[in-house]
């Protein structure tokens, strides 16, 4: 998915683009919709919503547009008694659907550390 570029090439161009986040976003949400330890986290949730958010929010963590609209991740998260195991299946996903995408490893560690960096916000159990 990946091409080689300059160096002010931003990851978000690397990987592809929007479409290409739209791609992994996708398989993000097949694999957490099939773990059976995150699938109730998301019964009665509006998915396309979720998913428009989450490409949005990926987008700017790769250095693309800065179009994230959603609520703050603490507020979008709060009550919903999230623990730290639980984060940490979410992440094992995102970084699976950047594997198969094909994402280099150095692109997949900044989004980890991004992530990392929420967890305070996220993790309530």
């Amino acid at each position: 998915m990946e091409d080689d570029v300059g160096e002010d090439t931003s990851d978000y161009e690397r990987i592809g683009g929007g479409e290409a986040v739209r791609q992994v976003v996708g398989r993000f949400y097949e694999l957490v919709l099939a773990d059976p330890e995150l699938a109730d986290y998301f019964v009665g949730s509006d998915l396309v919503r979720l998913k428009r958010h989450q490409a949005l929010l990926i987008s700017q963590v790769l250095g693309g547009p800065a179009e994230y609209d959603g609520r703050a991740l603490g507020a979008a998260h709060r009550g919903m008694g999230i623990s730290s195991e639980h984060f940490g299946r979410v992440v094992v996903h995102l970084v699976a659907a950047l594997r198969e995408a094909r994402v280099s490893e150095d692109i997949i560690g900044r989004v980890g550390d991004v992530l990392g960096g929420t967890k305070t916000e996220i993790v309530e159990a």
